[in-house]
């Protein structure tokens, strides 16, 4: 028992080894090697979740989401509180176009995230992966909806097509009248998907994408490290003339801690670019 105990203590050494040569490797961005030492460091020590976490870390370096996905999942298998496993999974899976699942992974790591250390480079990088997730995602659910629309109206302009040639060939001395009725039936269509599809475009940006305080579009937006999203000017005057705390979670907040949110910005941008507002960030 004792020797077997020893073997063990042994194996794990040699594995912290190979992580510290995979993260020399790493930095170096020579990712195949970095990638096959933490792979010898799984086969010794398989129930290590930093092992596979670094793994995937270089796999997501390389673009192998496929890879990034299988190392995550396994990872969260052996911990299902791993802040990386959970980003790098949302990640993979954003990658995968599977944004509900993406941004719920992504939510889930943000979770952990603030709980671990609210104040960590993580949670500032996750929460800005997490805005840039939940745009892919409307955006995909409103592409979605106008096809859908598009479709449904081509299969209604095909039926009053056929009806209107049948009509044609019963109703020969009548061929003013149907084709008046075929026009206005035509135009009535028109207006129908018309006005659907106005009522599927958004009438407000999106709140994630407006700050917390105001309500307003993002013009410059800037992050706490508690994740929440500001207007720079609009914080700095709440934290110059009321408090220096979040409004939002009251935690003591300075100047120096807001960083901007690169994200966000670009997030809304993309929205106005793609739904023609009239203003620019």
């Amino acid at each position: 028992m004792v020797a077997h105990g020893g073997s063990l203590s042994a194996a794990a050494k040699q594995a912290e080894q190979l992580k510290l040569l995979g993260n020399s490797c790493f930095k170096k961005d020579r990712f195949g090697a970095a990638i096959d030492a933490y792979t010898e460091a799984i086969t010794l020590c398989p129930n290590n979740t930093v092992y596979w976490t670094n793994r995937a870390l270089c796999h997501r370096r390389r673009n192998d989401w496929a890879k990034v996905e299988e190392d995550s999942r396994r990872a969260i298998q052996l911990d299902n509180k791993s802040v990386k496993a959970h980003y790098m999974l949302g990640l993979a899976l954003l990658q995968r176009q599977e944004y509900i699942e993406g941004v719920r992974e992504l939510e889930k790591a943000l979770d952990l995230g603030r709980g671990a250390n609210p104040n960590g480079y993580m949670v500032e990088e996750i929460w800005q992966e997490l805005a840039r997730a939940k745009y892919l995602e409307w955006e995909n659910a409103s592409t979605k909806r106008s096809w859908e629309l598009q479709r449904l109206k081509s299969t209604c302009e095909c039926a009053l097509n056929e009806k209107y040639s049948c009509h044609v060939s019963q109703m020969e001395g009548f061929i003013d009248d149907v084709d008046a009725l075929h026009s206005e039936e035509l135009k009535a269509l028109e207006r129908v998907f018309c006005e659907a599809a106005e009522a599927d475009m958004p009438t407000e940006i999106p709140d994630y994408l407006c700050c917390r305080i105001t309500l307003d579009i993002l013009r410059d937006p800037v992050i706490t490290p508690s994740g929440h999203t500001y207007e720079r000017a609009v914080i700095l005057q709440h934290l110059q003339k009321v408090t220096n705390f979040d409004p939002i979670t009251r935690e003591p907040l300075n100047p120096s801690q807001l960083v901007p949110n690169l994200a966000i910005k670009e997030a809304v941008q993309a929205f106005l670019d793609k739904h023609g507002w009239a203003y620019k960030v």
